[in-house]
Parts: structure tokens; C-alpha cells; sequence
């Protein structure tokens, strides 16, 4: 018999959970889904499967995709969790066997065993795959229409090691780059960098040495550079087995960027350095002569993790801001530019991503407009317009909260920003979910249409889109 999920703020409300997959033909649709969108639009987040084992962190529940098919006005959905060694042993078991992060905590029925980890945190179609993504593993595989596990994709086991949840696709070339971190299999700075083409064959991997052992979770590029930031939210097994935390907050590391050319290799690497703070997502990165400029939503300290000594962090520094930094390639010098551009809180940063790694000049994101940011649910989704400076924001609505928005243009040639918004919304007076379908030029005027659903997609991480062959 299952047992009941702990009291944790991450296992209630929005975050909750839900205990079933289901298949929904047609949902019921307030106003228009507009002709002009055709593909799927895909959500994963984690789902723990059963009431966790240890410590609840809510990056450890296991990966659960949700899909909205849309079509002809339609909107259809389907969810899975993703069917992982650790989904199907937990299954088998009745029970949770796995720790979060320590696998001190593991059942001692699989001390041994060699998973292919949670699949939790995105999603992405590349070279005709649709690939469940975490930091930690390489890509899972799933059948993009029933959403079917198929398993772990290794690129013809060409890929060694971990794959990050943020790989980046140039629009132009359509190679997808991505890094992987703790990449010998154990907490360490060993990091790799790779490359797969547009047909999907891995056809670049190199390794090197970070700073320090780190999590780094996301990455940029530009057309002729690639950026790794090191920020100290470090990783230490050695913390772990005396009982603290696997992973602590420690801004006397400093900030370490790294820059390498796209042309170039790993040993071109060149580091600057920088004052204490984090970024789970940046928005976008481009490249103008020596000049290399990443806005990002910067926090203060990590949110998430406490310090070395479990000490928990400050939540007024667990604030993320929309924030410029600027490198000039051409100094020779180690520090960069640091410019706020908006005190709004805002994260899960988007873009149009046909301009991914170029200058662009709008991004979207999920923000909150009330000075206590909660981490999971925003209460607004946005649009800056870099060129002008200005912002709009939507309100999701009373007793409502959103997620990271994605951008679907209204064409393969429209004009930079010219389509939609795509959001899951969780209501709590419903206590269930919908999806939202924003103007990306409108925002702040509300939804073209609204596809409900009768359950939770619990607060997640990412989504992305598939657009409908043909």
C-alpha cells in the first residue's frame, strides 16, 4: 500500500503531485485557438511516483511529461511519467528506493544499481527525437505522439556522461550544443562540451576542468562564442558522507565565467571573474565584435540550497532580476559589466529562438508582481522589449500561478516576436490546471483561448514545441 506524501511545501498545492496518466480527446476550449498553430506543446516537470525516501528536494520527483496536441482548433492532451530504471524498480517495489540526491539514502536493494536517472526537468525535439532531459544523464527518448518511454539516447553511444537539461539549437546551422558537469560520473569540475548536427549525429565532444565542482545548470551561446558561468552553488560527496548538505551555497568561490570561441576548442577558454550570485536561466547571449553581452535572471544567492553547514539561505536574496553582464574580449582584464534591467522578480526567461545566440529584442518570461517571491508559482507572464525598455505583463489571475512561457512564431517567416505565448496556469479555487494561448505582441491583453483540464500539471520546470509536420 502506498504511503501518504510527507508535509512539504513542494508536495502541496500546485506542486502536489497527481497520481494518474490520461489521455483527454478534445478539451473544452474558451475562446479561439488560433488556425495558425499546429504542433505539440510539451511539459515536464517531476511527479514523484510514490512519498519520497530521505529528505523531499523538488528537483528529485520523477520526470511526468504532459502533452497539448493543437490542431484545427483543437487542443487535445496526453500525460506520462517517464518510464526510467528508477520509475520501474519504485513501481515494481510499491515504494520510493532512491534518495534525492544522496545515495547514502538509498533502499539497500538497489545500492548497486546503475540508473538512467529522472528525465524531469525538459524536453526537446532534435534530429526527430523527442528527448526527456535532467542534468545528471543522458537524454530518454519517447515517442513524441504517445509519449511511449523508448529509453536512453546515447548517439549511438557516442555520448559519455551527462547531457544538461538546457542544450542550446542554432537556428541557423540547427546543431544543438549542450555540456554536461560532474561529467566522470562523480562530484568533481570535470565538465565536457559537445556538438550534434541537424540530422542528429554527435560530431564534436571535448572535455575540461571547471574552477570548482559545481551545479550548472544552464549555459549560453552566441554565434561565435559559447559561455559557461560557475557559480557557487558547489558539490561536494565528501560534504555528503559526513551528513551536510550535497550541495551548499558558497559565494566566497566567487562567480567564474567562461568564455571559449565556437571555432575554437576548449583550451581557448578564457575566465573571468565576478562578485557572488546565481543564475539558474538566461534569456539569451549574443556576440558583437569583442563584446559578448548575456542578460540573465540573476538571483542574489541560490535559492533551493542551504549553506555548507545546512544553514537554510535568506529569501530576500532569493529574488531572480532580469541582468546584463558584458564582457569585452578585447581588455586585458577578468572582471565584466553588471547592469540590472528591470527589479521586477522574474525566471524561466524565453525568447524567439530562431534568434537564439543573436541579437534579438524580445524576450518573455514568468514573474511575480508581489514582492515575496515564491519559487514555483508567478502570478504574471511577460514581454520585454529590449529596443524600447518596456514591459507588459498579464495577470494569470486571482488565487492563479503560471510557469515558464514558451514562444511560438506565427510562421517560419514572421518577424522576430510575431506569434504566440503557450502556459500552463494552476488555479487554486479549481484546484485544477489550464493552458493559456497568449498574442506575444499582446500580452497584457489576456488569453486568445484557455484549453482546461480537470487535474493539476503540477508546478514544473520546462516545455517546448513540435511543430506539426508538413
Amino acid at each position: 500500500m502506498a504511503a501518504p506524501f510527507p508535509d512539504h511545501p513542494n508536495l502541496q498545492g500546485g506542486f502536489a503531485p497527481i497520481q494518474m496518466e490520461c489521455d483527454v480527446h478534445d478539451l473544452v476550449v474558451e475562446g479561439e485557438v488560433p488556425q495558425a498553430l499546429r504542433g505539440s506543446f510539451y511539459r515536464n516537470g517531476p511527479n514523484p511516483q510514490y512519498s519520497p525516501r530521505g529528505e523531499y528536494h523538488w528537483f528529485g520527483g520523477d520526470g511526468m511529461v504532459h502533452a497539448f496536441h493543437i490542431a484545427d482548433g483543437r487542443v487535445s492532451y496526453r500525460n506520462r511519467w517517464v518510464r526510467t530504471v528508477k520509475w520501474q524498480k519504485e513501481h515494481e517495489a510499491g515504494r520510493a528506493l532512491f534518495g534525492a540526491f544522496n545515495p547514502l539514502e538509498n533502499d539497500e536493494s538497489v545500492a548497486d544499481l546503475e540508473t538512467d536517472g529522472l528525465a524531469n526537468t525538459n524536453i526537446v525535439w532534435h534530429g526527430n527525437k523527442l528527448l526527456a532531459l535532467e542534468e545528471a544523464h543522458a537524454p530518454f527518448e519517447l515517442d513524441p505522439v504517445t509519449l511511449q518511454s523508448i529509453g536512453p539516447h546515447t548517439y549511438g553511444g557516442k555520448l559519455n556522461g551527462p547531457m544538461t537539461a538546457h542544450p542550446k539549437i542554432d537556428a541557423e546551422t540547427g546543431e544543438m550544443l549542450f555540456f554536461g558537469y560532474n561529467a566522470d560520473g562523480m562530484i568533481s569540475e570535470h565538465m565536457t562540451f559537445s556538438v550534434v548536427d541537424k540530422d542528429g549525429n554527435l560530431t564534436r565532444s571535448e572535455a575540461f576542468q571547471a574552477p570548482y565542482a559545481a551545479m550548472v545548470h544552464d549555459f549560453m551561446v552566441t554565434r561565435e562564442h559559447v559561455i559557461f558561468p560557475i557559480m557557487p552553488l558547489t558539490g561536494s560527496m565528501e560534504r555528503a558522507m559526513s551528513g551536510a548538505p550535497v550541495y551548499a551555497w558558497e559565494p566566497d568561490k566567487g562567480v567564474h565565467i567562461g568564455i571559449m570561441p565556437r571555432n575554437g576548442s576548449v583550451k581557448d577558454l578564457r575566465w573571468f571573474r565576478g562578485e557572488p550570485g546565481f543564475v539558474f536561466h538566461p534569456m539569451n547571449a549574443h556576440s558583437d565584435g569583442d563584446q559578448v553581452v548575456c542578460d540573465v535572471c540573476e538571483f542574489e544567492e541560490a535559492p533551493l540550497f542551504p549553506a555548507p553547514d545546512g544553514t537554510p539561505g535568506d529569501p530576500a536574496k532569493a529574488v531572480p532580476r532580469l541582468t546584463r553582464w558584458t564582457f569585452d574580449l578585447g581588455k586585458n582584464s577578468d572582471d565584466y559589466k553588471w547592469q540590472r534591467l528591470d527589479d521586477l522578480a522574474c525566471e524561466f526567461p524565453r525568447l524567439d529562438e530562431r534568434r537564439t545566440g543573436l541579437s534579438y529584442r524580445y524576450g518573455f518570461f514568468a514573474c511575480d508582481t508581489d514582492p515575496e517571491f515564491k519559487v514555483g508559482g508567478f502570478n504574471g507572464i511577460g514581454r520585454v522589449d529590449h529596443q524600447t525598455g518596456r514591459t507588459e505583463i498579464y495577470d494569470v489571475g486571482e488565487a492563479c500561478a503560471t510557469n515558464e512561457p514558451i514562444f511560438v512564431p506565427r510562421s517560419e517567416d514572421a518577424e522576430e516576436g510575431d506569434g504566440f505565448l503557450l502556459a500552463n496556469v494552476y488555479d487554486a479555487n479549481r484546484k485544477a490546471s489550464h493552458l493559456v494561448i497568449l498574442d506575444a505582441q499582446n500580452v497584457s491583453s489576456g488569453p486568445l483561448a484557455t484549453a482546461y483540464l480537470d487535474h493539476r500539471v503540477p508546478f514544473g520546470f520546462h516545455g517546448n514545441w513540435r511543430p506539426a509536420a508538413g
